[in-house]
């Protein structure tokens, strides 16, 4: 090879689609899109924000986040050096960059993902930033424009990531509920926890030419249904045929829609009252123990050894609890657009004399019963007749009290079809601004965004042997370890047992279980769950809504990098 054999390389590039050998000016400045086949190749940040917004005008916010390790995450990396090495390739400090800009003069603020960082994944310092853009929209009176690319919540954060799913989603309730409009731009790929919140909770969804979209990926879901996929699955056409989105635009188009759509909602009148900001916490404030409910059983050693437990067939389930710690349950089913989702239940019951709205995910104890309810993974359906049991529970002023156990949302082909990660992204949007108490319990497992949609909530509980993470032991193996026996070696790493998280403040209350798990008295642990419910409620019941819904938004906004602070997580 002569020595101008790396600049000649650099010259060309070929096309992944057609297989074209391009000049490389050439494929600039057709804006990085193959003039042969028409694939548009992914961007990074800085020159997406160079195509979309006027020269010269993009101001990046001035606020950077603290570095953040929350859980002391090591694989076969630790990853501090993870983060080190995704800087230095991409020259950004994190997977987004945000700022504000002009778009054909119209003043906007912008958020851009970036894939090439760690995938452009969702942990707490992209969620801090992302809100704080939001923020900025707010404060400015402006437009919020988020360009999506990711693979989802950032594992090596555990739990916290998947909370930024909440927070990012309640700083766009608040541009919805000022009359401010917000964009997702949906780019190539866009999939697992973004896909389940900000991506498709904003006012419009965009889809670019070649971008896919989905809560679970195409791999997870050929090894889970065994089925090859049909053709064309979760790219831009299938989402708008399916009517997931409002719209694909090639790449070359894209600007010039943001900017009628800018114009077009400029001129609109804002309401009457502005919701404010919700500020942002110094440091995270430490969780008070609560009172100790009788002598909970041994704690199992090891964090697999929890998930098994968690996982046990004779562990209680949504309908068990239902039978033995509340009264005159009446179910009631349907989402009204045509499914009933055998994996969520959900209806008014009584507990301790007062009524509430009760939905839960169902699992079974025995083979039939499991494959008949879908192990527990609700389908889009599940999760729009849970909305619909939510908004009912605030019509008529009722609490609501949900119970989680799921190994996650449904990752079929059909759940893809009618729009899973909408589904998702809306009930975690609803219960940011729900006006009546909601208390969660994790009762068994908290799998994902899948489990997030149930546990928005003022006071989240959880039973000593249950687990809650952003991803499986065996899915974090299977991606950041050699293979898939290292579960247990991820179970320890993502710290998703009740003691962890409740050092972590995601959990307020840890319920304890009879020695050997709920499953050894399942009678015990119902009149335990029961009475933990009824004293996390009581404080709720006179509090004004504006303060309810407020308090809810400042638990979840504590969650992202400026309430993690500096802190190096548990060891």
């Amino acid at each position: 090879m002569t020595a101008t054999a790396p600049r000649e390389e650099q010259l060309w590039s070929r096309c992944a689609g057609c297989a074209t050998l391009l000049y490389r000016k050439r494929l600039r400045r057709n804006l990085d899109v193959c003039p042969e086949c028409g694939v548009h190749v992914r961007l990074g940040a800085p020159d997406r924000l160079r195509q979309l917004t006027d020269p010269g005008s993009f101001r990046p916010l001035p606020d950077r986040p603290a570095d953040v390790d929350p859980i002391g995450f090591v694989d076969v990396v630790p990853y501090p050096h993870r983060i080190t090495a995704a800087r230095a390739g991409t020259g950004l400090a994190e997977a987004v960059l945000c700022g504000t800009a002009a778009l054909g003069g119209h003043p906007a603020v912008l958020a851009v993902m970036d894939f090439r960082f760690l995938g452009g994944s969702l942990g707490c310092a992209v969620g801090e930033l992302i809100t704080r853009a939001a923020e900025r929209a707010l404060d400015d009176r402006a437009p919020l424009i988020l360009v999506t690319a990711s693979g989802g919540a950032r594992m090596q954060e555990g739990v916290l990531s998947l909370m930024q799913m909440a927070t990012v989603s309640q700083a766009v309730a608040a541009l919805r509920e000022a009359g401010l409009l917000t964009i997702s731009v949906l780019t190539d790929p866009t999939y697992g926890g973004v896909a389940a919140s900000f991506a498709t909770n904003t006012d419009v969804v965009i889809a670019e030419s070649g971008a896919r979209m989905g809560f679970a990926g195409p791999r997870v879901i050929r090894q889970v249904t065994g089925r090859a996929l049909p053709e064309g699955f979760q790219t831009a056409d299938f989402l708008l045929r399916h009517g997931q989105v409002d719209m694909v635009v090639p790449r070359r188009a894209l600007r010039g829609r943001l900017v009628a759509l800018l114009a077009a909602t400029r001129a609109g009148r804002a309401p009457a009252t502005v919701t404010q900001r919700i500020p942002v916490p110094a440091a995270r404030p430490a969780v008070p123990r609560q009172p100790d409910r009788g002598a909970p059983g041994p704690t199992a050693a090891d964090p697999w050894a929890t998930v098994r437990l968690a996982r046990h067939p004779g562990r209680p389930t949504s309908l068990d609890y239902l039978d033995a710690a509340f009264d005159g349950f009446v179910e009631l089913h349907g989402d009204r657009l045509g499914g009933d989702c055998p994996a969520v239940v959900g209806g008014l019951a009584r507990l301790a004399g007062r009524p509430v709205m009760v939905i839960g995910h169902q699992k079974g104890h025995t083979t039939a019963e499991l494959v008949a309810r879908n192990f527990g993974m609700a389908s889009p359906a599940g999760h729009r007749k849970a909305l619909r049991l939510m908004r009912l529970a605030a019509r008529l002023g009722l609490p609501v009290v949900t119970l989680v156990d799921t190994p996650g949302a449904d990752p079929g082909v059909g759940a893809e079809e009618q729009g899973q990660a909408a589904a998702i992204a809306e009930n975690i949007l609803a219960l940011t601004v729900l006006p009546t108490p909601v208390v969660a319990v994790i009762t068994g497992e908290g799998g994902s965004g899948g489990a997030l949609a149930l546990a928005v909530a003022d006071r989240v509980l959880m039973l000593q042997h249950a687990v809650y993470s952003v991803i499986s032991p065996e899915g974090c193996a299977a991606i950041l370890w050699p293979d898939r026996s290292a579960a247990p070696e991820a179970a320890r790493a993502l710290r998703l047992t009740a003691p962890d998280l409740h050092r972590l403040g995601v959990v307020d209350e840890i319920v304890p279980e009879p020695a050997g798990g709920a499953h050894d008295d399942p009678d015990a642990t119902a009149r335990t769950l029961g009475d933990a419910v009824r004293d996390a409620l009581l404080p709720l019941h006179d509090v004004p809504t504006a303060t309810l819904v407020r308090r809810r938004r400042q638990r979840f906004r504590r969650f992202g990098a400026a309430g993690t602070g500096a802190r190096t997580g548990a060891r």
